[in-house]
């Protein structure tokens, strides 16, 4: 069978279809890897390593529902039902990470998080059901409409909900995935937004879709909802570790992600 990489279209079908199946397989492998970093009840909104706590992006209070989105193993729901009286609820594509989300509770011995498996351009809620929302570095860059993503969001949040979402910063897509001295040299254009398809025998088996950051901002206000704050986070120095094409050298020079702040208006 020959495996490839390239640039090609990529409709809703098959990407959804393509990074369910990855997800599904690679989920032991992707907490393996990177659940140190992770926490298994923390919330990091990326790479470089800020999270909730430091940031308090959602602005989080007791007595709210929040519902968050390609969770995979859901560290981040398990850290909200820690550190607040809230109700939680967690969802993915796939039930592979599912799996490792409810292992994780068991591991944790407290409540089991309620956990729904879903798409994230059709998510099974009411209107106006939960006070936030959230993503981080999931849904977004894996669907083929993420517009569709943030009218979701928009339709299940109640007036003055907030929906708060991080993503590979899009500017990383000019520059080689790569952390050392070659991802420096911009080469593609920013402006192609052609999709990252992985292929084998012909089967699409990941796709990634490339969104400017004007993309993103029309996405917000075409959803209805209210652009809060654009956060750009520097890298730490207490941070030193690499994470595919993340690393304190490109970190350091490149905004690595973008977090996203929105609001439903009142």
């Amino acid at each position: 069978m020959t495996a490839g990489v390239g640039r090609r279209g990529a409709d809703d079908a098959e990407t959804r279809a393509a990074n369910r199946s990855w997800w599904d397989g690679e989920a032991d492998d992707y907490h393996a890897e990177h659940g140190a970093f992770l926490g298994d009840a923390g919330f990091v909104w990326g790479p470089e390593g800020w999270t909730e706590a430091e940031l308090d992006l959602l602005g989080v209070r007791d007595g709210m529902t929040v519902l968050e989105i390609g969770a995979g193993g859901a560290q981040c729901s398990r850290w909200l039902a820690g550190a607040h009286d809230v109700r939680v609820v967690a969802s993915d594509l796939s039930a592979g990470m599912l799996r490792t989300a409810r292992r994780l509770d068991a591991s944790a011995g407290g409540a089991a998080l309620p956990l729904l498996q879903c798409d994230g351009t059709a998510l099974p809620l009411a209107d106006a059901s939960v006070d936030r929302v959230f993503t981080a570095y999931g849904v977004v860059p894996f669907v083929a409409d993420s517009g569709a993503v943030l009218r979701e969001a928009a339709r299940v949040l109640r007036p003055g909900g907030r929906f708060v979402f991080s993503t590979s910063h899009p500017v990383r897509w000019a520059f080689p995935d790569v952390p050392g001295p070659a991802g420096l040299t911009v080469s593609q254009s920013y402006f192609d937004r052609t999709p990252y398809v992985e292929t084998e025998a012909g089967v699409a088996t990941y796709v990634e879709h490339h969104r400017t950051l004007g993309d993103l901002v029309h996405q917000v206000v075409a959803a209805g909802l209210v652009l809060l704050d654009l956060v750009e986070p520097e890298w730490p120095e207490r941070n030193t570790e690499e994470w595919g094409g993340w690393s304190p050298l490109r970190g350091r020079l490149l905004p690595g992600t973008a977090i996203l702040v929105t609001e439903k208006p009142a």
